[in-house]
């Protein structure tokens, strides 16, 4: 039999998955990854930690599954996006902690960006809204900040990557600093028409060109892992962003197709095919993961707060021992009552991009009682999910195409039938779960299996798709047109200066 692995390299935790070529799991291996906060905004990982914990994991896994490395055809690796390494060629050693996606030190920089006219210009060649977020900026502060950085950059001693490519860099021993276009296109210093580095955006940010990887194809040939490492060398043929590596995993392959990961936050993904869609509603358009060097693209959105508001229930306001219990809570009520909660706790994401919004409650009366808000929370989820796709839609529909027909989930908060069901009702479309909700791993699994022949394209891995359960709307339009209208009004009074 013919395995693939998957390496999963998250922002909480690092992971190892084995699948087998129909695309369920053998094994699994988990390592949690430590965060670092030097300051308010700041957020840092260990670099030789995620190093450590995803090869642990990868062992681990194949241990588990008394799997040897020969067993193995190919491997994949996803990663958590935008996330910055710096290292030495020589060395291999990161010259400081990794700056995290969520890390805000940048938007200095960020302002001045935009007070200097260059909105414009970035979004046009890559996509993207000037943010902290993205990886351009962090990359130029540690240049700036880290002594003797920028001289040895200049020197061209230095390697800059996301994750992905760290993880590429110590799995070959150092024989390849490269990335895949997904990754390199959350950077904004990449040109997404061109599937290329950017001069002029690399020289707005005064960065030397001789830091950046080489970019591919998301399912490539990236070499061999080391020998020693896996105990036999692994083609590596798969690397895509999370979020990319999750619609594929979806089998969201055409224009049209839409996947929302439900985890801390939520990310909604939909493919727009060969078609740059600029977003007239507030999304992003980013790279898809491509298996050919022909661009393809997909329009994002992000819910900052998701299933975090959970997290909240529980340990803030002490509502439920743990989160499993929310939905039986919530369930207790035939609604919210009137309740709404806008859960803006870090400011609301797309389709908004309010920073300054904070957490509301609104629609409280006497008869109000902890089941409501359970229920007001866990619906603020799909209200925010709701949004993103209606926003996707308009910029479909004004692009010459059609309305999102349904939309796949995975991530955490999917096994949640009640917050299923409730984002069907609202949005009036049918919400799909599959039967292996791990698509983030499962995307990169595909990708190396192409790679290496285990599937001839696209249309094997979409045939191996298969629905757990289809959520039908059973609301009246109408009636949720209305719960829409009220929520609009809801995220007005969190926004308010």
């Amino acid at each position: 039999m013919t395995y693939l692995l998957a390496l999963d390299q998250g922002t909480s935790s690092s992971r190892s998955i084995v699948f087998d070529p129909q695309g369920r799991i053998v094994a699994l291996a988990q390592q949690e990854l430590p965060q670092i906060y030097p300051q308010p905004g700041w957020v840092e990982h260990d670099p030789m930690e995620i190093w450590r914990t995803q090869l642990a994991t990868a062992r681990e896994a194949l241990a588990k599954a008394n799997l040897k490395a020969g067993d193995i055809k190919a491997l994949g690796i996803t990663n958590q996006r935008e996330t910055t390494v710096l290292w030495n060629r020589k060395t291999g050693k990161p010259l400081h902690h990794a700056i995290v996606w969520q890390d805000r030190r940048a938007e200095p920089t960020c302002a001045q960006l935009r007070e200097a006219g260059h909105a414009g210009l970035i979004q046009a060649r890559t996509g993207l809204l000037i943010d902290a977020y993205f990886s351009g900026t962090k990359l130029k502060w540690l240049l700036d900040k880290v002594p003797g950085a920028r001289a040895q950059a200049l020197a061209g001693e230095l390697a800059f990557g996301t994750v992905d490519s760290w993880l590429l860099w110590q799995l070959t021993g150092g024989a390849l600093h490269a990335t895949d276009v997904s990754n390199a296109s959350r950077t904004m210093l990449f040109n997404v028409h061109k599937n290329d580095w950017d001069p002029e955006l690399l020289a707005l940010l005064d960065i030397p060109m001789a830091l950046m990887p080489k970019v591919l194809p998301s399912s490539a040939s990236y070499g061999q892992t080391a020998a020693g490492l896996l105990g036999g060398a692994i083609a590596i043929g798969g690397v895509a962003g999370d979020q990319q590596s999750a619609l594929f995993g979806q089998a969201c392959f055409k224009a049209g197709m839409a996947k929302n990961t439900y985890g801390t936050g939520c990310f909604m993904l939909m493919h727009t095919g060969t078609q740059f869609q600029t977003s007239a509603n507030g999304l992003l358009t980013t790279s898809a993961a491509q298996v050919s060097a022909q661009p393809e693209f997909a329009t994002e959105g992000s819910v900052f707060v998701g299933g975090a508001v959970v997290q909240w229930l529980r340990d803030g306001l002490h509502a439920i021992k743990g989160s499993a219990e929310v939905q039986s809570l919530a369930q207790s009520v035939p609604d919210s009552g009137g309740v709404m909660m806008v859960p803006a706790f870090t400011g609301l994401g797309a389709p908004y991009w309010k920073p300054q919004a904070r957490g509301t409650i609104t629609g409280l009366t006497r008869g109000t009682t902890v089941a409501h808000i359970a229920r007001a929370a866990l619906e603020s989820i799909a209200y925010q999910s709701a949004a993103l796709l209606l926003a996707m839609s308009r910029d479909a529909v004004a692009a010459g195409g059609a309305p999102v027909a349904e939309l796949r989930v995975d991530g955490g908060a999917c096994v949640n039938d009640l917050l299923m069901q409730f984002q069907a009702d609202l949005l009036g479309i049918p919400v799909v779960r599959p039967a292996v909700t791990e698509t983030t791993a499962l995307g990169a699994a595909y990708l190396a299996g192409l790679s290496a022949g285990v599937y001839a394209g696209t249309d094997d891995l979409a045939g191996l798709w298969q629905a757990e359960r289809r959520f039908v709307p059973t609301l009246d339009p109408a009636r949720a047109a209305v719960l829409m209208q009220q929520w609009e009004h809801a995220v007005r009074q969190a926004t308010l200066d």
